[in-house]
């Protein structure tokens, strides 16, 4: 039987530069193709580009309170009930909430082109962190999907 977790849960180490685990966490999930120096590489450029824009704060507390920012509370999931599929909202787990956050912010700055990555991405940074953006769009929908399937919240057993 399959675990419910991933292997870079329980080996993740913290990155180099800032010694945090979350970083290599949203590093690893930045990867692509294995190309983990790639990954690397544009986070932090990101991070440099960062603080030149915002000279006087820390750049891995704009990139904690983007993440903490784009966390959602709750979410709907189907379930059926009697021949009928209704949207049930669930609180999110913190675990799940992480990684939801972190796919959003990627999810919204691969979606955006023309530019490097690593632009698009201190941009996402900053504007999650100032609690604006795709991936904080995403966020406030899903928690307008969940309140307005308040009424079938007693299917969620």
């Amino acid at each position: 039987m399959s675990k419910k977790f991933t292997a870079s849960y329980t080996h993740l180490k913290a990155d180099v530069r800032f010694n945090s685990e979350l970083v290599s966490k949203f590093i690893n999930c930045l990867m692509w193709d294995g190309k983990k120096a790639t990954a690397t590489r544009v986070f932090y450029k990101a991070m440099d580009r960062i603080q030149e824009k915002i000279k006087d704060v820390d750049p891995l507390q704009i990139f904690i309170g983007a993440v903490e920012n784009v966390k959602p509370s709750v979410e709907v999931r189907s379930r059926r009930v009697g021949g009928a599929n209704y949207q049930v909202p669930i609180p999110v787990k913190p675990k799940r909430q992480l990684s939801l956050s972190i796919r959003w912010i990627i999810t919204a700055t691969r979606s955006k082109s023309g530019r490097p990555m690593f632009e698009r991405l201190a941009e996402e940074l900053m504007a999650a962190s100032r609690r604006e953006g795709e991936a904080m769009s995403k966020r406030e929908t899903t928690i307008k999907m969940a309140d307005a399937n308040k009424a079938f919240s007693h299917f969620a057993w």
